[in-house]
């Protein structure tokens, strides 16, 4: 049985996560310490004891749930289940930062400080108020590009994020993604809304984020992962530690090939996926992608333990 291991994006934060591993593995615990000590900050007191609303800001939620789901990876290898235990790994926007932590790529104080600047170029980029990000359900991409397109009407507005059959996220100003909820529900959507989020990412309006990005990515060590990681932009395994820098950059404003990343990893003969941190966003979009894939969630010490004894038994 081949094994992915893949890393939660945005959206996925919640008070308390990852504080389990913490108490019951030393190892987890020293992740979150490690961190804290890179951002020169309590941001473990704000995941376990703060406000959703703090967490939930870009600059925090990215380092704390790259946090999280190390803790996560540290208490398995804990259990005597490393790295090796998957042929590939993948991350969903910020989750590749995650992905590439977990498979040496990126050491984790260098992973935090990468995304407490990423959080912060992508909040920067644009004015509050001026970009948003809309999901729409039940087209597919083809049919959210037509839909994106027809909105633009000279503005931005992009395929962000296509994350399964039924739901592709787009990004851009505000006004265009909000012609393009109107667009996509004429078109037959299911369902099309705004999403509570404080920047349009991963479209052309955050290239000043791109441009930050490409500065601080130049300045750490990426070395080569133990096992490859499916990069967001070209949904397929890269190992060349150049390549990945430069794919990292071009992830800020290039879409999350999800779908595609997911299909490229079943028919690399994936067969199991685990989902490494807080939610099962992500198990939920793999099962609408590829139903043969099985899913796995470890974000507590009991999932890791019972990930253990299936692995032994």
């Amino acid at each position: 049985m081949s094994r992915a291991f893949v890393f939660p994006g945005q959206g996925a934060q919640t008070i308390g996560m990852g504080k389990e591993l913490a108490e019951a593995y030393p190892a987890a615990r020293a992740v979150f310490d490690e961190v804290d000590e890179a951002l020169g900050e309590s941001l473990s007191s704000l995941i376990w004891e703060g406000e959703q609303e703090e967490l939930t800001l870009t600059q925090n939620a990215q380092p704390a749930l790259m946090a999280t789901s190390l803790a996560a990876m540290r208490a398995l290898e804990a259990e005597g289940i490393g790295i090796d235990a998957a042929s590939m790994v993948a991350g969903h926007s910020l989750g590749e930062y995650s992905a590439l932590a977990a498979a040496g790529a990126l050491s984790l104080a260098d992973c935090a400080r990468l995304l407490r600047t990423r959080g912060e170029a992508m909040q920067k980029a644009v004015p509050v108020g001026e970009g948003a990000m809309a999901a729409i359900l039940g087209l597919d991409l083809e049919a959210v590009r037509e839909v994106a397109e027809g909105a633009a009407q000279g503005e931005v507005c992009q395929a962000a994020n296509d994350n399964d059959p039924g739901q592709v996220v787009v990004s851009g100003h505000k006004a265009a993604v909000e012609r393009a909820v109107e667009l996509a529900k004429e078109k037959g959507a299911k369902r099309a809304m705004l999403l509570p989020v404080s920047a349009p990412f991963h479209c052309a309006l955050m290239q000043p984020a791109a441009d930050v990005m490409a500065e601080a990515l130049a300045a750490v060590e990426i070395k080569a992962p133990a096992v490859p990681v499916v990069a967001n932009v070209r949904a397929e395994a890269v190992s060349d530690p150049d390549e990945i820098r430069t794919l990292l950059v071009e992830q800020v404003t290039g879409s999350v090939r999800w779908r595609e990343s997911v299909l490229y990893m079943a028919a690399q003969g994936v067969t199991e996926v685990w989902e490494i941190g807080a939610g099962k966003a992500l198990s939920g979009m793999i099962r609408r992608i590829d139903r043969s894939v099985a899913c796995r969630n470890l974000g507590t010490p009991g999932d890791v333990t019972a990930a253990k004894d299936a692995l032994n038994g």
